[in-house]
């Protein structure tokens, strides 16, 4: 396999999504379709950093069950490096599923179960030589999941293993988000959460995402950016401000990981060193597109 440019920790899963074209609401049964797709955050900014031409190494769990096998051949011909994940006998293949309408996401479970059981087994190629250990610590740039569980992203935040690493940090959801509590004044950690997150995580309400941002940054944060659907979104960086970009409108087809793509965008972004302004617009310019199906899954 190819040597990975950067490394992305958490969920790869399987993504079964209803999609329907129609609004609804509590207890609505309506015409639809239905897919299963690779997925999870972690493999869906792989797969959009592939798309851009990054190589990516994925650590997760995924089981030895038919399901798991399906998925791993996937991932290794979308050509993400896929050797570094833990496989388990004994612990099924994680999956999300989530219900979209024409008025937004309606309803999501994700049973990643799996892989908050694995644990840390899923970083030991960083600690082993693999891609890394104690006194060589893997010094490029890391994708983490907030689907981790607080424990573990607790351990990456104090462990040497992580000490040299350019951190990009997704929280998975609003019912996770406080798992990212033990990043949020990590120096070499950039925050990636929507407005409602960024809320949940400073325990405060914010009106817009550039007030967010500022509130994360005060609360000390070294970087974050915070998206709000197609309201404003907002990047801030510890010393040197907030800066805003508007979303293009355009008709939304899809949401299940707009929030991933959006993040790999700017990763790619700033792995060229473009300005922090471009990058960002760059970023929203990529989830449009994806939202509206001109990037394919």
């Amino acid at each position: 396999m190819a040597r990975p440019e950067i490394l992305c920790i958490g969920s790869v899963l399987w993504d079964v999504i209803g999609r329907s074209a129609a609004a609804m609401r509590l207890g609505s049964d309506v015409p639809g379709r239905i897919t299963r797709l690779p997925g999870g955050v972690a493999l869906n900014i792989a797969m959009t950093l592939r798309r851009f031409g990054v190589v990516p190494a994925l650590l997760s769990s995924v089981g030895r069950d038919p399901e798991g096998e399906e998925l791993i051949a996937r991932c290794t011909r979308l050509g993400l490096v896929t050797n570094h994940i833990y496989r388990s006998a004994d612990l099924p293949t994680d999956v999300y599923m989530a219900v979209e309408g024409a008025n937004g996401l309606i309803a999501a479970i994700a049973d990643a179960h799996s892989l908050e059981a694995a644990g840390d087994k899923i970083l030991r190629p960083l600690a082993n030589g693999r891609l890394g250990d104690a006194d060589t610590p893997y010094a490029g740039m890391i994708a983490l999941d907030g689907n981790l569980t607080e424990s573990l992203l607790s351990q990456i935040a104090a462990s040497p293993l992580f000490a040299a690493a350019d951190l990009r940090v997704a929280a998975a959801s609003p019912g996770k988000a406080e798992r990212l509590l033990p990043l949020l004044n990590h120096p070499r950690a950039t925050l990636y959460v929507n407005l409602e997150e960024a809320g949940i995580l400073a325990k405060d309400s914010f009106a817009s995402a550039a007030d967010a941002a500022e509130g994360l940054i005060a609360r000390g944060a070294a970087r974050v950016l915070v998206t709000d659907g197609g309201n404003p979104c907002a990047e801030g960086t510890n010393g040197a401000g907030v800066i805003t970009a508007q979303p293009p409108q355009v008709m939304v087809t899809r949401i299940t990981g707009a929030g991933d793509t959006f993040m790999a965008a700017h990763i790619v972004a700033s792995r060229k060193s473009i300005p922090r302004q471009d990058a960002l617009d760059r970023a929203i310019k990529a989830a449009a597109d994806y939202v509206s199906g001109e990037i394919g899954s």
